[in-house]
Order: C-alpha cells, then sequence, then structure tokens
C-alpha cells in the first residue's frame, strides 16, 4: 500500500514506493546530462530575486479604522508603503508622547 502525505492545504501526495524510487534514482545516475554541481559551481550561482533591501521594515499587528484601511487599499499596489510615508509625514510635525497610551 502506498503512504502519502497531506498538504496544509488539503492536497494529498502518494509518495514512491521504495522499488519506484530506486527506479528512479537509477534513471538519474544513468542520464549523462544530469550532474551534481561541485561546490564551487554551487557557490558561483547567483540568487533569484529581489536582492536583500540594507533597511527593512518592522513587521507589526496594528488595529486601525476600517475606512481608513479601505481609502488606503483602494489606491491600489504599495498601498502600504504609502500609508508608513504619510506616518512618517505626520511624525515631521508631532512628537508622540511616550507617556500616554
Amino acid at each position: 500500500m502506498s503512504k502519502s502525505l497531506t498538504l496544509r492545504n488539503g492536497r494529498r501526495v502518494v509518495l514512491n514506493e521504495a522499488d519506484e524510487e530506486a527506479a528512479i534514482q537509477a534513471g538519474i545516475h544513468a542520464d549523462p546530462e544530469t550532474h551534481e554541481p561541485s561546490e564551487n559551481a554551487a557557490k558561483a550561482l547567483r540568487r533569484v530575486g529581489r536582492p536583500p533591501l540594507a533597511v527593512t521594515k518592522e513587521r507589526i499587528t496594528i488595529r486601525l479604522s476600517p475606512d481608513v484601511v479601505e481609502a488606503f487599499r483602494a489606491t491600489g499596489k504599495g498601498w502600504q508603503t504609502r500609508m508608513d510615508a504619510a506616518l512618517k509625514d505626520w511624525l515631521k510635525d508631532h512628537t508622540p508622547n511616550s507617556n500616554s497610551r
């Protein structure tokens, strides 16, 4: 009987039997175009995706009025960045009172 895994999204993945896995691995080793990259070659591979940012933003949980969130979301992609800019702009003219809650 085949073993299976159930993923978080509910999909079921059937795992290979030992003989199936052996046949797959034998096929991989027999293929002349399949190779393991050397350690130097692996290090030389370029990273994919956006380069790491020098300054990262802090992930927080915040509760805002629905109308405020809706207004910023209505501006489209990048709304969180625009909200961050609006808060930075507010800080230019205001000093947060550390004693109040």
